[in-house]
């Protein structure tokens, strides 16, 4: 697209250009969101960096909206509550369940945090959450991994925040509310990176 309007950009550019300006629209993106459903599936995914193993944990509500994502290097207790306690003060309130997959940890971090939580654990109920892992190992393929815990971190909230925009929510649609769901979403995308 660059080559057609007579810019010559090379690979490298666009990664720093990726860089630079990616947390800020993304930023501005995420203020622009609605509010998220008030399911949250939460669910853990091994990431391998420099032979080091890390956890990716995600959350993602129940229209399929990816709320956050902590990349972490250990799958404990510990863990489980900095993701619970991130996403309470980043939304501003505590969801109505949570559905988790039946790692103990999440059990424990709910016990301390929200007692009165309404708590699903079950393997099956967690398909909105494996599902949501898809896009990322799909571009984490076309990335050929990832170089350093800090740039997978940075990429993974970027990212994560541009998609919300552009996909489709999980729920059918007809073809005449997708295109209108995409002009919104390219509306958003104007707003945020004040194109014209």
């Amino acid at each position: 697209m660059l080559l057609q309007r007579g810019i010559d950009a090379s690979y490298e550019t666009v990664r720093r250009w990726v860089i630079k300006f990616g947390p800020r629209f993304a930023r501005k993106l995420r203020r622009r969101q609605d509010r998220p459903g008030d399911v949250w599936h939460l669910d853990e995914l091994v990431v391998r960096i420099s032979g080091r193993k890390f956890w990716l944990w995600r959350a993602v509500d129940q229209h399929g909206v990816v709320l956050d994502e902590i990349l972490q290097p250990k799958r404990n207790k510990r863990a489980a509550k900095r993701l619970m306690r991130r996403l309470i003060k980043r939304l501003g309130f505590i969801p109505k369940r949570i559905i988790t997959d039946k790692l103990r940890s999440y059990r424990a971090a709910k016990r301390e945090i929200a007692p009165g939580l309404d708590h699903w654990s079950h393997k099956g109920l967690n398909n909105r959450a494996e599902n949501s892992h898809l896009p990322f190992r799909k571009r984490e393929r076309a990335m050929q991994g990832y170089r350093s815990p800090g740039g997978l971190q940075r990429f993974v909230a970027t990212h994560s925040t541009i998609r919300n925009c552009f996909s489709v929510p999980a729920r059918r649609r007809s073809a005449l509310t997708n295109r209108y769901h995409r002009l919104e979403a390219f509306d958003a995308w104007n707003a945020a990176t004040q194109a014209a």
